[in-house]
């Protein structure tokens, strides 16, 4: 497995990632918007991305195997002052799930996101449903910080959601 930042040459390789396996992820998270899946709003999505990149705004690693796009990990929502933290997001190619691709790249970007990045927190989210997901994350040492209930919409359901997080190093807590 290689884990390389997002670049304008990935840009086919992602393209077909995302369309061949739309139908699967729009099973587990609110679809993109249908914009997205043109070729002018691919290019923007691209062209966002990389600016978010430059910018340390978050940071878009693609997960290949080899050779192929098999997944995608990203560090989003990056806050810098006071914070040093950011949300994790990972989608894995159907063909690639429950290989143990996802631990792994979930450790190879923490590492990046705590020596690299200079983070000092990641936070993740999880349906109840997918277990695989939250395995992934404890397996990675994130810890259930909160449930929130009924607050995601995907297919006119409502499902709650599960709050995790993990730290650089062990949190310290302010003293009187």
């Amino acid at each position: 497995m290689e884990l390389t930042l997002l670049r304008e040459q990935d840009a086919q390789a992602l393209w077909v990632f995302e369309t061949t396996h739309r139908q699967y992820f729009e099973s587990w998270i609110n679809a993109r918007p249908e914009t997205f899946y043109t070729p002018e709003g691919f290019d923007q999505a691209l062209q966002t991305a990389l600016l978010q990149q430059a910018a340390d705004q978050a940071f878009h690693y693609l997960i290949w195997l080899g050779g192929e796009l098999a997944g995608r990990i990203n560090l989003t929502q990056v806050r810098r002052a006071h914070f040093q933290s950011a949300s994790l997001g990972y989608r894995i190619a159907p063909t690639h799930s429950g290989q143990g691709l996802a631990s792994d790249a979930v450790q190879a970007v923490m590492q990046k996101a705590f020596h690299i990045h200079g983070l000092k927190r990641l936070e993740a989210t999880a349906r109840p449903e997918n277990p695989a997901s939250i395995r992934v994350l404890v397996k990675n040492g994130f810890h259930q910080f909160g449930h929130s209930r009924s607050s995601l919409e995907l297919h006119r359901q409502w499902f709650d959601l599960l709050y995790f997080e993990a730290h650089a190093q062990a949190p310290t807590t302010a003293r009187a």
